[in-house]
């Protein structure tokens, strides 16, 4: 293990969860690939070595340790060789763009206009727990087979997994500084599992097009299905990352075009913009900031750091899309900026499987919204504030408007 500098022996966990951003600029500066004692591992925080890391054959997917500690095995983002294959051979059929396009408006409208009727004629709300959250986790929870779980109840479950996933601070011997941090992901499987047990009872015998129906079946030798346990960890991954992904990129993207009116007036009257204004939102602040690692399988050297075999390393994405060395003043908001690609969604062969989905529930969202009110306002009484290292977002985004 190398040396640290002596500043980065001193980061603590809250100041990651508060704001992430200033140590992620000094470790750019400083030491771009550098072991983090508060993490128990290394991190990466340029766009090269990201990508690097992401894409090479001298390295493969592991989950962290909280992550481990909540979802258990096999989750699809921690796996490789056949297990991944049979993963992603699962999710992936429902996600294709061909596939999406089929459904996606049909789904995604109705939830959208149902959520803003509740509040169109009042003036004022907050967007991030009365809209963009439950849009998201309502467009989610239906397809994979969730209809008639509430909004607030699938909202909870991605709150309390996201706390355990990301409680992720280790002292010198690498154990769990907060091991009590883990009881709510606990208590959130738990009451996924009462909840979901008996629709696969169900599903096993009677199929039908959800996407939880599509994983047991779906690949297998006629009258088998999937197993239940082999399947669960997964559904976490989706029950956090995959719901939290969508609200939180339009509620950013929302926050980031307030920031620049002129911009916001340009994509309320021009919604082909939309698209564009959602990929800088990813950008500028990436819902999936640092969740995802990789594990070297041979010694390796990657920018100037020896990395034994068996060396885990963070790939801090949400740092990569603010490096200097990539997008002139990252910290800015900006549509206008050529359209550099990014990797809010990650890179490599464990890339997001849920990418062209994601990007269109945020898109028919911002667009039903603007359509709907297309004078809103950030309400400038209260302000905004992000919270999350391993996953991040505004949370709470009051606006009003005049009725």
């Amino acid at each position: 293990m190398t040396a640290t500098l002596s500043w980065i022996d001193e980061i603590t966990m809250s100041q990651l969860e508060r704001n992430p951003y200033p140590i992620y600029e000094r470790l750019r500066a400083e030491s771009p690939l550098a072991y983090l004692p508060v993490l128990g591992s290394y991190v990466a925080t340029t766009t090269d070595i990201c990508r690097e890391i992401a894409t090479s054959d001298d390295f493969e997917a592991v989950i962290t340790k909280a992550g481990g500690r909540t979802f258990g095995h096999p989750a699809v983002i921690g796996v490789n060789g056949p297990i991944h294959e049979d993963l992603r051979s699962m999710v992936d059929p429902a996600l294709q763009p061909q596939e999406v396009d089929r459904w996606i408006d049909d789904l995604v409208r109705p939830i959208a206009r149902r959520f803003l009727e509740t509040f169109g004629d009042d003036g004022n709300v907050e967007l991030v727990s009365q809209y963009c959250e439950p849009v998201s986790v309502r467009a989610l929870g239906d397809l994979l087979g969730l209809a008639d779980v509430d909004s607030d109840t699938l909202r909870d479950w991605f709150h309390k997994l996201s706390r355990s996933f990301t409680n992720a601070g280790v002292d010198e011997n690498g154990e769990f500084t907060n091991p009590d941090g883990f009881r709510e992901g606990d208590e959130a499987k738990a009451e996924i599992r009462a909840i979901v047990d008996p629709k696969i009872d169900h599903w096993i015998e009677h199929p039908d097009d959800t996407a939880i129906s599509h994983w047991l079946h779906d690949g297998m030798p006629a009258g088998q299905t999937r197993d239940r346990e082999y399947i669960y960890p997964t559904l976490y991954v989706y029950l956090l990352g995959a719901m939290q992904e969508p609200g939180h990129a339009m509620a950013s993207t929302l926050v980031g075009l307030f920031t620049r009116p002129d911009q916001m007036e340009q994509v309320v009257d021009e919604p082909q913009l939309i698209p564009r204004a959602i990929s800088e939102g990813m950008r500028w602040t990436s819902p999936i900031w640092s969740a995802t690692a990789r594990i070297s399988t041979a010694d390796v050297e990657v920018a100037g750091v020896a990395l034994p075999k068996g060396t885990v390393v963070l790939l801090s994405y949400g740092s990569a899309n603010h490096d200097t060395a990539t997008y002139a003043a990252p910290s800015e908001y900006d549509i206008s900026r050529p359209p550099l690609p990014h990797l809010a969604f990650g890179a490599g062969k464990h890339a997001c499987a849920g990418i062209y989905f994601a990007n269109h529930v945020c898109r028919i969202g911002l667009e039903e919204l603007f359509d709907s009110i297309p004078s809103l306002e950030r309400d400038l009484t209260t302000d905004v504030e992000f919270w999350g290292w391993g996953f991040r977002g505004p949370t709470a985004l009051n606006v009003t408007w005049e009725v």
